[in-house]
């Protein structure tokens, strides 16, 4: 069969459709949020395919995979065996990292094993491990006729007299001895100082070499060994040594090492890890410059933890403190004698201090006790911290710092100096992919060296082209996986898969070119296409307009979201779907719709933030000016800093000034003009709650209002019901037979657990007392399951709730349900929700707002109703800076920072900075070039006079 025919597909919202998708092709789903084309790759394709093969497996095996329910859909014929590679599920494991996901970092551990050269890790010495029978050849390969002598270490820079030793060595027929380096006979009297360190081996043998000799000198090879514990030295005629040993040690430092083996350079095994941070290469300590704030004083809030505090213990106490010390709380710390401010930071050394406390309840009492420290104190908090979300509140006053043992390394120092080509496995892991290959590339080995690893470099090196060949090349191998965006996770894993080289699967994707400039998208459409070209259907939910261009094969899901979605608009080819006049997506293909660029770019009023010395990361100490109170993009390739220059130095440096508690900045000088502005909001894609029972309406603080109805209800008045009582997380309200979650878990034992909607409540999360009170003739659990378009219809009299259900629509949310799980939630939804709740809030026009590529997950329809409300921010008088790749985006912005010329070290340079249109016209910059097409396009349609409104700096 050459398609995969679908019948009645009925997942979520789609309607019961019927399809047939080629096999062995590159087929893109497209459509705008929430049409339902997750439904359809992930939750219909995916899931059968996954569920058919776990049941292909016998029930032992099954028990320790996932419950895998079986799709609302009719049929599916010629389906393959499915792989997913999402966005979501990447690990946030510290363990983790890119070189242990790709399976680099293990065939790095067993090439070390095998060809790694041992140092002492104290002295830098090489450390050689022999057989008796290789150091027998190495003494007959030396020139023949050489005089040599045959000596075994006994005593090796230790004290004392030896007399008993020396006594033992004359009495098994030894005749000479070598003192400190000099020769001595045995029949003398020989008197050392007990005092001083003395190095005393025997003389076994004197001969020349010659190969008619082997049993002598192997004779004499052997008893050296026995008599020096497995350890020879072979002295030349000319002065020079060579040591031998049969073990892996040191012998002037007299360190053993275990023999090499892959687990000694695994930092997540007890055998190769840090035994001080045991193998995380880092340690999280409270940070005193996160805490303090030295241009203010104790009363005015120096101390951030406590500035707006309202806390009468810590109060008394400090007070105390300073009556004691004679500490001025009223001037700025940077004035304060250093030994007062150590003693607030870090407590009275044990000095009681006196003070009175006055409780809630009225009970007033004196204390006498040794005053902590508010570093201690914090420190005591943290580690003993049984709440999430108290933990939570004192990490921003955390900072993570290498660890103090390993560096940052991760690895304990016996695994730390095994090299090969002189680097350490640390050194190669801190490398770039891009490095590394050229590193084992160019990798010189001996013969012997060559025959051992010749099938690991193969490995490595496959899967470092792989990761190239997707727009990876600017990673390290040591990098967090943690720490990568939802791109980067999915096409690291996009490059293990291609490395695998199956044939006959079926690969879905999620948006594989998020985060990818076009110059990188390119390298990764030949990558999906090598996938295909091996014999594999690839399946991707896509936005870009190249990918689908490119394409053999496109799906238009439609036309509305959520209820207004889930059919299919066109089908076919790319050039199919641009000629149907039903398809949005077609209609933006073909130019009929498109995103229009602004008649006028706005002008900043003089005023900007400049950031003077920003060398974060891979920046190169530059200077850059954000002008303000307009629309501002940030771009460049992948890894080439945006995210250092705009998250770690300016978001975190203007917050920190406002004494807003964050993570340090990143590496800087300074920055000018934050007088300008009030206030700094950065809207990420991190999930917006942990847990299931977090969800856009408790996010947005619209259920509080919305449960304030329900409680102003006639019904719930007479029954006293207030509004806590129409909250799932509350006892009175929810049910409690699934503590308000609406599914209970039933354990299957030798199969999967499974998840089952609550016999009691069914699904609903609340008891049936709460459900008798209606609004408009539904309850609390029927307003939870509308979209957010249908909520905000049924409340369209209530203003409160009206406006913040209107700034989710605007933002494209209008299909996803009030209580749909933050769990449930991919990260540009996540970040569109907050953009929501700050759109919601009344706007000083003087505030800074930081998005890190608002479009992820955008269909151009979606983008346009996106920008419309960035655009909305910036008239208010506010500066919207966005870290962003979607030409769509970059050619409305009204100034561009492009960053550059590539990744990693070849970045973290300014390539231009203006207008779009000045940016296009610098030759340098590869944002520049495709912005060019796209403005002389537009020229072309939309014919108006040029203004110059812009520089060009190049650094």
């Amino acid at each position: 069969m050459n398609v995969i025919r679908i019948k009645g597909a009925r997942e979520h919202n789609l309607k019961n459709i019927d399809l047939e998708i080629p096999r062995n092709e590159l087929v893109v789903i497209t459509g705008i949020s929430g049409s339902g084309k997750s439904s359809l790759a992930f939750d219909t394709l995916y899931a059968e395919g996954q569920r058919r093969y776990v049941e292909s497996l016998s029930a032992y095996a099954r028990q320790f995979l996932g419950q895998l329910r079986k799709p609302d859909v009719d049929s599916i014929e010629g389906l393959s065996p499915a792989i997913s590679i999402d966005q979501k599920s990447r690990s946030h494991n510290p363990r983790s990292t890119v070189g242990t996901v790709t399976e680099i970092y293990d065939y790095l551990r067993l090439l070390y094993a095998r060809i790694g050269r041992p140092h002492c890790y104290k002295c830098g010495q090489p450390i050689t491990q022999q057989t008796a029978e290789q150091i027998i050849e190495a003494v007959l390969s030396l020139p023949e006729g050489t005089r040599i002598q045959i000596l075994a270490p006994v005593i090796r820079n230790r004290r004392g007299e030896y007399k008993t030793v020396l006594h033992e060595i004359r009495r098994e027929g030894f005749m000479r001895v070598r003192v400190d380096g000099i020769v001595r006979t045995l029949y003398e009297d020989i008197e050392l100082d007990k005092r001083k360190r003395h190095t005393i081996e025997i003389i076994v043998d004197r001969l020349v070499v010659d190969p008619r000799k082997r049993h002598r000198v192997a004779d004499s090879v052997e008893t050296a060994l026995k008599r020096g514990e497995g350890v020879v030295i072979i002295t030349l005629e000319k002065g020079s040594e060579l040591l031998y040993s049969e073990h892996f040690a040191c012998i002037d430092c007299e360190v053993s090492y275990e023999e090499l083996s892959p687990g000694m350079f695994s930092f997540n095994n007890p055998y190769g890890a840090c035994a001080k941070c045991d193998g995380l290469g880092s340690h999280r300590k409270i940070d005193v410059d996160l805490v303090v704030d030295r241009t203010y004083s104790i009363n005015d809030g120096a101390l951030r933890p406590w500035a707006n505090s309202n806390s009468r213990w810590f109060k008394a106490e400090i007070d105390a403190v300073c009556r004691t010390f004679g500490i001025d709380a009223d001037i700025p710390l940077a004035n304060l004698d250093p030994q007062k401010e150590k003693i607030i930071l870090y407590g009275s050394e044990g000095k009681p201090i006196s003070f009175r406390y006055k409780s809630a309840t009225g009970r007033n009492r004196m204390y006498k006790r040794p005053f902590q420290g508010v570093i201690p104190t914090l420190e005591r908090w943290y580690q003993g911290a049984n709440s999430e979300e108290w933990r939570d509140k004192l990490e921003q006053y955390v900072a993570v710092l290498p660890c103090p043992a390993c560096h940052g390394d991760r690895l304990r120092p016996e695994a730390l100096s095994v090299t090969i080509g002189n680097k350490n496995i640390a050194q190669v892991s801190a490398m770039t992919v891009k490095e590394a290959f050229g590193f084992f590339s160019e990798l010189s080995l001996s013969g012997r060296e060559k025959l051992i690893a010749q099938q690991i470099l193969k490995e490595v090196l496959s899967r470092l082209r792989f990761m190239v060949a997707v727009g990876l090349d600017y990673l390290t191998l040591d990098r967090t996986a943690g720490s990568l965006a939802g791109g980067e996770a999915q096409r690291i894993r996009l490059a293990t898969q291609i490395g695998s080289q199956l044939t006959g699967v079926l690969y879905v994707l999620d948006e594989p070119s998020i985060g990818l400039h076009q110059l990188d998208n390119r390298r990764l459409l030949e990558t999906l296409k090598d996938l295909r070209d091996l014999g594999n259907t690839v399946i991707v939910i896509e936005h870009d307009e190249e990918t689908i261009r490119e394409s053999d094969f496109v799906i238009d899901i439609g036309p509305g979201a959520g209820n207004n979605g889930g059919h299919i608009v066109a089908i076919g080819p790319p050039e199919t779907i641009m000629e149907d006049p039903c398809s949005i997506t077609g209609r933006y293909l073909s130019g009929n719709l498109q995103i229009e660029i602004p008649a006028e770019r706005r002008r900043s009023n003089g005023t900007a933030l400049t950031i003077i010395g920003a060398a974060q990361h891979n920046l190169k100490e530059i200077d850059v000016q954000i002008p303000l109170r307009v629309f501002v993009c940030v771009t460049g390739v992948s890894g080439s800093g945006k995210s250092s220059l705009i998250e770690d130095i300016l978001y975190r440096g203007v917050a920190h000034n406002l004494r807003l508690a964050v993570k340090r900045p990143g590496t800087h000088q300074r920055i000018e003009g934050i007088e300008h502005i009030d206030t700094v909001i950065e809207i990420d894609q991190s999930p917006i709650g942990r847990t299931p029972r977090s969800n856009s309406a408790t996010y947005t603080k619209v259920f509080d209002h919305i449960r304030n109805v329900f409680a102003a209800t006639p019904n719930a008045k007479v029954r006293g019901y207030a509004t806590g009582r129409f909250s799932f997380n509350v006892k009175d309200g929810r049910c409690e037979s699934c503590h308000g979650q609406g599914k209970v878990k039933i354990e299957m034992h030798f199969l999967p657990d499974i998840y089952i909607p609550c016999e009691v409540c069914k699904g609903s999360r609340y008891n049936q007392e709460t459900l008798q009170i209606r609004y408009k003739n539904r309850t609390i659990a029927d307003v939870l399951a509308m979209s957010v378009d249908e909520a905000l219809s049924f409340f369209e009299n209530i203003p409160a709730i009206k406006n913040k259900l209107t700034t989710l629509h605007d933002v494209g949310l209008g299909y996803i349900k009030l209580g749909q799980p933050a769990t449930e939630l991919s990260g540009g939804e996540a970040q569109r929700i907050k953009l929501a709740r700050e759109l919601s809030k009344r706007a000083t026009g003087r505030t800074l707002y930081i998005l890190d590529e608002p479009t992820t997950g955008l269909h151009a329809a979606d983008v346009k109703r996106l920008l419309q409300v960035l655009h909305r921010l910036v008239d208010g008088g506010n500066t919207v800076v966005v870290i962003e790749h979607n030409l769509d985006v970059i050619k409305t912005a009204d100034w561009i920072i492009d960053l550059g010329p590539g990744g990693g070290e070849e970045g973290g340079r300014m390539i231009a900075s203006g207008t779009p249109e000045a940016v296009a016209e610098n030759n340098r910059s590869h944002t520049g070039r495709y912005l060019a097409e796209i403005l002389a396009a537009d020229r072309k349609l939309h014919p108006r006079p040029q203004k110059e409104t812009a520089y060009i700096e190049e650094r």
